[in-house]
């Protein structure tokens, strides 16, 4: 799952962290990227959201804050029903707008399950389009995915503020599949969703089996976004020299 959670608070002005893990719950997911969490923010009542969310729901975590103010912060989480192993978290280049001069990052752990060690990268692009395109390329580039593909399949989830069809999903879609395919669904905002802003890519030698936005009365209030969940396997694993189809579902995001 994928999931902007608007630091916990939803359409109806209220910021609740339980409805946020009953909406993981629900979905079953079993790797989830947030973005939009809040860490020792006054607003928030100085709660690490993404700790709260993590043990409602029993799972590993790791936060990546983006911002920092005094000793507020402001990032993206990967949470985990399997051990997590931090590999990399850095901010994201790109000359933001003036009118929204917000940091950006991206954070990459590595999952364990079922033997197979996953690379799950979250990421929350900015608004401007320029600012956007520079993001994408890097996350392409040296430090990220190609650093990540040795280690294991991978898959890169976020709220990439691009409409399908522009050229950051182009890009991205050009070196990674599309967990949607050419048949995006629209994520924002979560009451009347008109606008595809939160994907899923994955890399080479992972299905895509399912993919669906969940649109129901819980989600179209518990945040402006709405969750996108994929479920994929892996197609194969190499044992020695021989290849050995091996599925692996697993609910990710």
């Amino acid at each position: 799952m994928t999931y902007n959670v608007h630091s916990c608070v939803g359409t109806d002005g209220e910021r609740s962290i339980a409805r946020i893990a009953q909406v993981i719950s629900d979905a079953r997911a079993d790797i989830v990227a947030l973005q939009e969490l809040d860490h020792q923010r006054v607003r928030s009542q100085l709660t690490h959201q993404a700790e709260a969310i993590a043990r409602e729901l029993s799972m590993d975590f790791h936060f990546n804050p983006a911002l920092r103010i005094a000793d507020e912060e402001y990032g993206d989480a990967i949470l985990s029903r399997y051990p997590i192993e931090m590999m990399h978290a850095a901010e994201l280049p790109g000359v933001a707008p003036r009118w929204c001069r917000e940091a950006r990052g991206a954070v990459w752990v590595g999952v364990r399950a079922n033997e197979v060690a996953w690379q799950i990268i979250n990421t929350h692009f900015g608004l401007g389009r320029a600012e956007r395109f520079d993001q994408a390329r890097a996350l392409l580039g040296d430090d990220w995915i190609r650093a990540a593909v040795p280690h294991g399949p991978v898959i890169l989830c976020g709220d990439f503020n691009s409409q399908a069809g522009g050229r950051v999903q182009r890009l991205l879609a050009s070196h990674l599949q599309d967990a949607q395919g050419t048949r995006h669904r629209s994520t924002f905002p979560s009451r009347f969703p008109l606008l595809c802003l939160d994907y899923i890519f994955v890399g080479a030698g992972i299905r895509v089996s399912a993919v669906e936005v969940i649109r129901n009365s819980l989600t179209r209030v518990a945040s402006d976004h709405l969750p996108l969940v994929a479920e994929v396997e892996l197609e194969s694993v190499t044992t020695g020299e021989q290849a050995v189809a091996t599925p692996l579902p697993a609910r990710a995001g």
